[in-house]
């Protein structure tokens, strides 16, 4: 029996009408602002297009549906999320872009009931936004989790936070944090942390720079935040203590995989763009898209693309089956994001000067797409952890022979 890959008529009905949603309402203000989300009016703009959205039916297609969303699971919101993404714009506006789209599913899946009304009802409408605070400056935590620098001290009812991130996206401007902090051992030491929630105007939380990346469709910016004696009440742990690690699994892997949906969306446009172009550009006596050398760039992008749509498919169908999926997401993000820069960069190519202009979107295209070589964990981080536990199957195979 053959496997059946097809979405469902609701899912393709979404898929339709969040094509033109993104095209009606989203790309024309991320154009005439230039991808510059911040200059397009910030959080006063996400107001108004998650209005519009929800006016649309289209609004928070992941969050789940009691708390008004559509409850899709992983792979009807592939397409979805894709959809969404042919505008850099598309994931504010829909309120699926990160760090919120990830924080909704690990609240959903993790919080209390209590932590749910308190935080998650009102971010899953789109009333709040929120930030998840790990990375931090060296020698803290960064592509290496371990390396983890913030502590949290046990305190009468409740805890106490110090320490310094560094790269929270979403932070200017956030109602609340979730603030990954160590409670056990010391810097170095695999495991031993804890998952807190603590609202933004909480005593000693203090946003300190915004630091100014190549990408500038993210709300919120990607900032410094410092947390000096941060007071967290014990009914705002997050999960149990010093299980942090294992909670923040079920944000992770998801997570990687709709950033794949989401920039899947700004590398097909770039792709369609660079493809309209030749076919109608005229040069060396007939159409550009008749040349041979640009037939093959034309083909390599056809081939990137399909085949991290095919990873990213079968990353999903393992999540959704509850499943870790630790390898597949891995190698999904890795190559998406490695085959997206690469079809930016061959779109430019395809269209000479004008790829490189501000007449096409394409380099700032290019400039969004860039960072997702290391967002979410550098290419290089998942090739060890790929590497290694295919080593570590290996020797449990001759182990057990």
């Amino acid at each position: 029996m053959a496997v059946d890959l097809a979405y469902s008529a609701q899912v393709r009905d979404l898929v339709e009408r969040t094509s033109a949603f993104i095209a009606d309402e989203v790309l024309p203000i991320e154009i005439r602002f230039a991808g510059d989300i911040t200059a397009a009016g910030g959080d006063e703009l996400r107001r108004e297009l998650n209005d519009k959205a929800k006016a649309a039916g289209v609004f928070a297609p992941h969050a789940p549906i009691e708390f008004g969303g559509l409850g899709l699971n992983m792979s009807d919101r592939a397409p979805v999320f894709e959809a969404a993404g042919a505008s850099t714009f598309g994931p504010v506006a829909l309120h699926i872009g990160a760090p919120d789209e990830g924080n909704i599913h690990m609240l959903a899946h993790i919080a209390t009931a209590e932590q749910k009304q308190k935080y998650l009802a009102p971010l899953a409408t789109g009333a709040v936004r929120s930030a998840f605070a790990m990375t931090e400056p060296s020698p803290g935590a960064g592509a290496d989790p371990n390396a983890l620098s913030t502590t949290a001290e046990k305190v009468d009812g409740g805890w106490k936070i110090n320490g310094l991130k560094r790269f929270i996206t979403g932070a200017d401007g956030a109602a609340f944090f979730i603030i990954m902090a160590r409670t056990v051992g010391q810097r170095g030491d695999r495991g031993g942390a804890t998952m807190f929630l603590a609202p933004a105007e909480t005593a000693g939380i203090s946003v300190d720079r915004h630091i100014h990346t190549t990408d500038k469709s993210m709300i919120g910016g990607h900032c410094e935040v410092s947390f000096t004696d941060v007071f967290v009440p014990d009914e705002d742990v997050l999960g149990a203590p010093h299980e942090g690690y294992r909670y923040a699994q079920v944000r992770l892997g998801p997570a990687r995989m709709t950033h794949v949906m989401r920039w899947m969306g700004s590398a097909v446009r770039a792709h369609r763009i660079a493809v309209d172009y030749v076919e109608q550009r005229e040069g060396f006596g007939g159409r550009l898209a008749d040349l041979g050398m640009m037939q093959q760039m034309i083909a390599d992008n056809e081939i990137d693309l399909a085949a991290a749509r095919a990873l990213l498919v079968r990353a999903c169908y393992e999540l959704d089956l509850g499943e870790h999926a630790s390898d597949s997401t891995s190698i999904a993000k890795t190559f998406g994001a490695e085959a997206f820069s690469r079809v930016a960069d061959r779109a430019m190519q395809m269209c000479g000067g004008l790829g490189v202009s501000e007449d096409l979107p394409l380099a700032r295209l290019a400039a969004e797409l860039r960072p997702f070589r290391i967002y979410d964990g550098p290419s290089e981080v998942h090739r060890w952890a790929i590497a290694k536990r295919a080593v570590g199957r290996a020797r449990k195979a001759r182990e057990a022979q």
